[in-house]
């Protein structure tokens, strides 16, 4: 089996995993279902899983996937910040309608207590090559300082979006973390703007 087509089970076993434990709940969520859902096999999931707690990590491929849409379909000509307020107004408008709160919670936590490898901080994820992309163009168009690095600019935005993120987790998702990110992102990253 090449490597696209690991890439394409792998993908599949997480998109399942995923919609099983928004409309069912994580502990709810049999190991069963999921190869069900996926329409792929129990040695599928051990190749790429050692069990469901794994999966938790697997978020991040998840958000990923939203990224690679979006940079698809952007429009590139909007102004550098624009983009950047685009491209999470889209992901937090995904997390409120297809990941529940005590999900990400629980990624969260995951992430924090891991010895292992921290998936939310891997700089070769989508994410970060993207933000990489935005930032580089932005300074260059001149719609960004470069008072500040790209990698500053990166972290900076990043940190945001973890940050509205938790706080939406602490409050248990009482408000509307995109409506709210609409408000307070901009003010949080203003210095950024040329």
């Amino acid at each position: 089996m090449g490597k696209k087509n690991l890439n394409v089970t792998k993908k599949k076993i997480v998109s399942a995993a995923w919609k099983l434990f928004y409309e069912q709940g994580y502990e709810n969520t049999t190991i069963d279902e999921i190869v069900d859902e996926s329409m792929t096999s129990r040695g599928s999931f051990y190749h790429y899983f050692d069990g469901k707690d794994a999966l938790l990590s697997s978020l991040s491929y998840l958000f990923d996937e939203k990224y690679e849409e979006l940079s698809e379909n952007m429009d590139w000509s909007l102004n550098t910040f624009d983009i950047l307020m685009y491209i999470n107004r889209e992901l937090f408008e995904m997390v409120e309608n297809t990941i529940s709160v005590d999900l990400l919670a629980q990624l969260y936590s995951s992430q924090v207590i891991t010895n292992g490898e921290k998936h939310l901080l891997d700089h070769n994820r989508v994410y970060y090559k993207l933000l990489r992309k935005i930032a580089m163009e932005g300074q260059a168009r001149g719609e960004l300082t470069k008072e500040i690095s790209v990698n500053e600019i990166v972290k900076e935005y990043a940190l945001c979006e973890r940050a509205l993120l938790y706080d939406w987790c602490l409050c248990n998702g009482e408000y509307s973390v995109k409506n709210y990110s609409e408000k307070m992102l901009p003010l949080f990253l203003k210095h950024i703007k040329k």
